[in-house]
């Protein structure tokens, strides 16, 4: 249900302005505004203009078919993901060209060519269908970050199969509901990843999640730590014994475009998780089209996007967008942080990364650690950074551009979510001028407004709901087996148009501010006011790395801002500290938005993609129920956050 009074009240204003270098500018795809002004008077002809830069087994007859909210892209045309991401750049002069670079985080590495990737797809495909996996079968992929991951999701698609991709950290629960609701017979799984030089027994919980589903017929096993697993007579398979024996051709099979390519559940807060479906021939078009203009994709790129393929940035800006454009796509397993904090700048420096894409959770990780770690390396490769995830507080966004790019490199500052498929708000690096903070304007192609519970404009600078007005190709086509869900959660608050729940504003400049998620909004005596302005004023602070604010009941205003916050490294509590902190907020954004609590913590809970989990924060200070709590990545962040509550209250230290 929508909140009351949708508009919010936008407390922080940003002034710094950053044009694109004009060395960069001469050479970008996107140079000048008519690119966008042609999008925006025709924007099917813009679509269909960018499809036809595919292979069509057959031509699609009708480019749209819109039902709200139902939309079907390139009706009648007929097309192959796994083709367009491989074999027709294996046919060309890409044929020998390196497809992905990857690393292990023990130090292995290795190049698959375009030619290498083919035949591996190729194979995989094959062991699918020995396994007997057709047309529309679902197949739960639960592996670590390894070429074999993006493998197996190719093969799926060449033979039309959809894939569900379950990030390789998620518990044995996680794994059993989301193969119960997609029905996989099959699972590709391995025996183990590794992690902060840990081994992750993956198959292991697998076992323990399919322990009582008989559903699943199958699971191949890829042996990447070569530790012992239970392997069970009949159902279990070795992957590189099934290989040995596939055929190293399989036909690509002609999907539909509107087809589903997979199935990629939600994280979720609570309750069932969303299985959020995409399509095959308008996915591919949004993806591949938004990865190539947006990081100004070229020939000699190295690319390196540093999210999980479980999520959905990885499909669509790890495997599908840099594969369809035949581009170079680098992959990592491990953490940014080990063996130290600079793992990640030794990488650049030892390949020659040129493009980073990655999240503000990252970032401000990275300022915590402090600028003595990236200072050891050579990162002058780089050419072009980008930040995907949740909005970007500005002093991160500064750090980042001149402690990472040295000043010289643009920044993307991308919005769009797990339902968007692609990437719908976004600088184009060689035209827009950047704001910190901003994520400046939609996608050529894409119209997004700001909009208040009636779905009329808000003013501007004035807080609102973010929602999407027409169709965009990448768009999810239903949810899973749950058409009612899709419409109630999407498309019923803002008639006719797709309900992001996210808060913005649009300054006046025509500038888009993401303002956290609406249920982030607390209602501070008749304030609403976005907690994302609360933290970025606290991440300002020279001594602060991260913080996360919510509020809690108050009997007087209705509810009181609370403020948890993590320091940088060398810096220590006290009361001096909260009471600066507290200080600091009222100069940098008013007093109407000082927390009337500020607590100096150790960790935060995050989910395992690295979001801050506030509902959770939210729950405790509340006094409430914490709820489902499968995504979170160390549980002892929600014993951090109980000890100072109770400390506060004279309950505990």
């Amino acid at each position: 249900m929508v909140v009351p009074s949708a508009t919010i009240d936008s407390l922080l204003k940003e002034k710094e302005q950053y044009p694109p270098p004009a060395s960069f500018r001469e050479g970008a795809w996107v140079r000048d505004e008519r690119f966008s002004r042609d999008a925006a008077k025709d924007p099917e002809r813009f679509w269909s203009e960018r499809a036809k830069e595919f292979d069509w087994s057959r031509p699609w007859s009708t480019l749209l078919e819109w039902k709200p909210p139902f939309a079907r892209w390139f009706v009648g045309g007929t097309i192959n993901v796994a083709q367009n991401c491989v074999d027709r750049h294996a046919a060309s002069a890409r044929r020998n060209k390196a497809a992905i670079v990857w690393e292990g985080e023990p130090g292995e590495k290795r190049v698959l060519t375009y030619a290498m990737l083919m035949r591996e797809v190729n194979r995989f495909a094959d062991v699918l269908k020995a396994l007997d996996v057709k047309r529309g079968d679902r197949v739960t992929i639960y592996m670590p970050m390894i070429p074999e991951l993006p493998i197996a999701m190719l093969a799926c698609a060449r033979i039309g199969a959809i894939h569900s991709v379950i990030f390789g950290g998620f518990s044995a629960k996680a794994i059993h509901d989301r193969v119960e609701d997609a029905e996989s017979e099959v699972i590709v799984t391995a025996d183990g990843g590794y992690r902060r030089g840990k081994i992750v027994p993956l198959k292991r919980t697998v076992d323990e999640a399919v322990a009582d589903l008989p559903v699943v017929r199958h699971v191949v096993v890829f042996a990447r730590t070569k530790e012992a697993v239970p392997m069970q007579a009949g159902r279990d398979i070795g992957w590189d014994a099934a290989m040995a024996e596939a055929d190293p051709v399989c036909d690509p099979e002609p999907m539909d475009a509107t087809d589903p390519l997979f199935v990629l559940y939600t994280s979720g807060t609570t309750g069932k998780p969303k299985g959020v479906l995409h399509s095959t021939g308008g996915y591919l078009v949004g993806v591949a089209t938004t990865h190539r203009l947006i990081f100004d994709i070229k020939e000699d790129d190295l690319y390196w996007c540093t999210a999980d393929i479980g999520w959905v940035t990885g499909h669509s800006y790890i495997v599908y967008g840099p594969l369809a454009n035949g581009a170079t796509t680098f992959m990592y397993e491990g953490a940014p942080d080990w063996p130290h904090p600079d793992r990640w700048w030794s990488l650049i420096q030892e390949y020659g990364i040129t493009i980073l894409y990655t999240a503000p959770t990252a970032i401000r990780a990275f300022m915590r650690w402090g600028d003595e770690w990236p200072k050891k390396h050579d990162l002058s490769s780089l050419r072009l950074l980008g930040t995907v995830g949740e909005p970007i507080n500005p002093e991160a966004w500064r750090w980042y551009h001149r402690t990472i790019g040295g000043g010289r490199c643009p920044i993307v500052d991308t919005w769009w979510q797990t339902e968007t498929g692609m990437v719908l708000i976004t600088p184009l690096p060689g035209v827009t001028t950047t704001k910190p903070g901003s994520a400046t304007h939609p996608f050529p192609g894409v119209e997004a407004e700001v909009v208040d519970e009636k779905g009329q404009p808000v003013a501007v600078n004035k807080g609102g709901y973010l929602v999407i007005s027409k169709p965009w190709p990448a768009m999810l086509m239903t949810l899973y087996k749950d058409p009612e869900r899709y419409r109630q959660v999407y498309w019923s608050q803002i008639p006719g148009k797709y309900f992001t729940g996210d808060g913005a504003r649009i300054d006046e400049d025509g500038y888009f501010w993401l303002m956290g998620r609406i249920d982030d909004v607390i209602n501070v005596a008749g304030h609403r006011i976005g907690t994302m302005e609360v933290e970025s004023a606290l991440v300002s602070h020279p001594k602060v790395a991260e913080a996360a604010v919510v509020g809690r009941p108050h009997p007087l205003k209705g509810q009181a801002l609370v403020a948890y916050v993590v320091l940088k490294s060398g810096h220590k509590r006290s009361d001096a500290l909260r009471a600066d902190l507290r200080e600091h907020v009222r100069s940098a954004i008013g007093a109407i938005a000082v927390p009337d609590e500020v607590y100096i913590t150790e960790k935060l809970p995050k989910t395992r993609s690295g979001k801050i989990m506030r509902r959770v924060i939210r729950s405790l200070v509340s006094g409430q129920e914490i709820g489902d709590t499968t995504t979170l990545e160390d549980p002892g962040a929600v014993d951090e956050v109980r000890k100072w509550l109770e400390a506060i209250e004279g309950k505990g230290p």
